[in-house]
């Protein structure tokens, strides 16, 4: 089928066909404009992938050792907790339950002395609700056991405690100034019966477990602190919350995973949102070369423009020629930064260490990244959105250079040429 005569005149145009004196620095421009498109697109794409992925990896991690939603006491203390338990089962989304204590302590070894949270759980229950018993790096959860006084410890805690399995260190903890008879500070003497590494450097350098039993005779509380729930759809975690608190009895706080990291997540969001601005920006730029290599090509081409209207054209096809051009260029930068950026998004897991290696040195410390490997997830709806904005900014440069060719005055082009 053949093409309209606007749609072959603003193809060749684009393809740079019959090109005359002054004509290749117009296309140096136009290619340029279609690099910075593909470029800025590429950009954002790959950008937006490493925070896609670095956001699903760190939620992750936090994860294996968090519950998807807690619900505890005000009081410090649930003695009814079994209770509370039966009726969050009666939620079709609750998957398993599990008792908790929940405290600070300072341990202490060879005169290494590191704060930590220590949480009371139920080796049996404990692995329903979290990914504690797959993050192990030695010994085994079943090592807990009520009265022997055995501790899992997170791996960066055990090294900056210079302790391994069979290893004992020293407990200590303040005591409740609050409660008659227990002012006095504790202390106790644990095994190391395992280690584990969650990939998330908060707490495998300030979480340590042990049975719930000892949790609750060390701090001197006659019941779990509260209960963690697994649900079928982490998503979901806010609205199974809310919908708990609408149902359970009793005086309770109920928290989802959300909440228990909201600061985090809302900076990672912003964060996100101003590097796609800025970046956008780049795209913008792009497209500002895309106005000036339009509006060159129409001076150079009013002879081509005159003529066109002379035999008849009306200025809406003039329009249309320039406009079928600029996004001509605008659709050929935005799928090479597509296929570039999606390239790039793909290898980083795989490129990145290789270029560590070969440099020596490293992207990101997990002291304060949390994660030792840069991760990388593509999002088919980030693309889409990425591509169609560069797309629409491109279409957008064109209206006045066309609009700026309708208006040639034949007998004026003419008369110049």
């Amino acid at each position: 089928m053949k093409l309209p005569f606007e749609w072959q005149i603003g193809l060749r145009y684009a393809r740079g066909g019959r090109r005359s004196a002054g004509d290749g620095f117009v296309s140096f421009i136009a290619g340029a404009a279609m690099a910075g498109i593909a470029l800025g697109v590429a950009a954002l794409i790959v950008v937006l992938s490493v925070m896609n992925g670095f956001r699903t990896e760190v939620r992750d991690r936090m994860l294996s050792v968090l519950a998807h939603v807690e619900i505890f006491s005000p009081s410090g203390a649930m003695p009814d907790w079994r209770l509370t338990a039966h009726e969050s089962l009666q939620n079709a989304a609750v998957r398993a339950v599990a008792p908790y204590v929940d405290a600070q302590a300072l341990l202490t070894n060879a005169g290494n002395v590191t704060g930590v949270a220590l949480r009371g759980i139920d080796p049996v229950l404990e692995p329903r609700v979290s990914e504690i018993a797959r993050k192990l790096k030695t010994g085994h959860l079943d090592a807990l056991a009520p009265g022997e006084m055995g501790i899992v410890l997170g791996a960066a805690l055990a090294d900056a405690l210079h302790v391994k399995i069979g290893d004992r260190i020293t407990f200590f903890a303040p005591g409740n100034r609050a409660r008659l008879g227990d002012a006095l500070p504790r202390f106790r003497q644990f095994n190391v019966v395992g280690t584990f590494e969650s990939g998330h450097y908060q707490y495998d350098s300030a979480l340590a477990y042990i049975h719930i039993r000892d949790a609750q005779q060390l701090f001197n509380v006659p019941a779990p602190t509260g209960i963690r729930l697994r649900i079928d759809d982490l998503q979901r975690a806010p609205e199974i919350a809310l919908a708990l608190s609408r149902t359970l009895s009793g005086d309770l706080y109920i928290r989802d995973w959300t909440r228990q990291n909201r600061t985090w997540f809302e900076a990672e969001r912003l964060q996100k949102r101003m590097l796609s601005l800025i970046l956008m920006l780049i795209v913008a730029v792009a497209a500002f070369n895309l106005v000036s290599s339009l509006v060159m090509t129409v001076t150079q081409k009013q002879g081509d423009i005159a003529i066109l209207r002379t035999l008849g054209a009306p200025p809406r096809s003039i329009m249309k020629i320039f406009a079928i051009q600029g996004m001509t260029i605008g659709l050929a930068g935005t799928l090479a930064g597509v296929a570039l950026g999606c390239a790039i998004a793909v290898s980083i897991p795989v490129v990145l260490p290789a270029i560590e290696q070969l440099l020596g040195i490293r992207f990101l410390t997990p002291s304060v990244y949390f994660l030792s490997a840069l991760p990388s997830k593509l999002s088919a709806l980030d693309v889409i959105e990425i591509a169609s904005a560069a797309f629409l900014m491109s279409c957008v440069a064109t209206l006045y250079p066309s609009w700026r060719a309708a208006r040639v005055r034949p007998a004026e082009a003419l008369r110049d040429e």
